[in-house]
């Protein structure tokens, strides 16, 4: 896979699925700008590893559930790279509970980030897609969003809306050579995951047919397989990475 050139705007990109992402655009030649919700000692270190091999890699701090931020730092970005030819669009929290005992910060919380956040971004970077007459945007969904999950009302409604954003872009904009595609994780070892504990993370890996969780690295082969041209006729899908979690 040769991304030589290339460049890549990463959301969440300084640790988890979003850091394992970054590595692998990389480690095929694309520039990085990377978008984190804080700064501080363990996002700079990331932007330090990858530099350190020798990467072009920036680090942007940018609350994405802020329309106002979000354009102010798409104006950096590009004032610093001069496009973009590939977004993935993979920030997103949880706040999870039974739905009576969500509050009203839990809901539109995670609505914020992991929906509309994905919204601002890409709708703050497609006119640069529209002018470089291509491009891949990556939206990272959840099988949580195709299946449902109890005490993940909020976020499986966030990442179900993820899916119908990135058919809709697919169709708006597939005539300008711009495609649009979903990745649905399973259950991935993160930081996300780490709350659920051993013991329930042990009776999830019994439910999975390949008898795993799966590893950041998982995602980011295909998100790599996704952002170059081995996927140039592939647009407006939502393919699961989860180990056969949801078959």
């Amino acid at each position: 896979m040769n991304l030589n050139g290339k460049i890549a705007v990463i959301t969440g990109g300084t640790r988890g699925i979003g850091y394992a992402v970054a590595q692998k655009l990389v480690e095929c030649g694309a520039k990085l700008a990377l978008i984190a919700a804080h700064g501080g000692e363990r996002a700079e270190e990331a932007v330090k590893n990858l530099t350190d091999i020798g990467a072009e890699a920036r680090l942007y701090v940018c609350n994405i559930a802020n329309p106002a931020e979000v354009s102010e730092t798409a104006e950096k970005i590009l004032a610093d790279f001069g496009g973009v030819d590939i977004l993935v669009n993979n920030a997103g929290i949880t706040r999870d509970n039974l739905l009576p005992a969500l509050t009203t910060d839990d809901i539109s919380e995670v609505i914020d980030v992991d929906l509309k956040g994905a919204i601002y971004v890409t709708k703050a970077f497609i006119r640069t897609f529209v002018k470089r007459k291509g491009g891949s945007i990556i939206n990272i969904s959840s099988v949580v969003g195709m299946m449902g999950n109890k005490g993940q009302t909020n976020y499986a409604a966030a990442k179900a809306g993820i899916i119908g954003f990135t058919k809709s872009v697919a169709k708006e904009y597939g005539r300008r050579n711009i495609r649009c595609n979903a990745i649905a994780p399973g259950y991935i070892a993160t930081d996300m995951t780490s709350v659920l504990g051993a013991e329930v993370t042990e009776e999830l890996t019994k439910q999975l047919p390949l008898g795993r969780l799966g590893k950041p690295e998982d995602v980011a082969e295909l998100a790599l397989f996704l952002a170059g041209d081995a996927s140039a006729y592939i647009t407006g899908e939502v393919i699961k990475v989860d180990g056969g979690m949801y078959v």
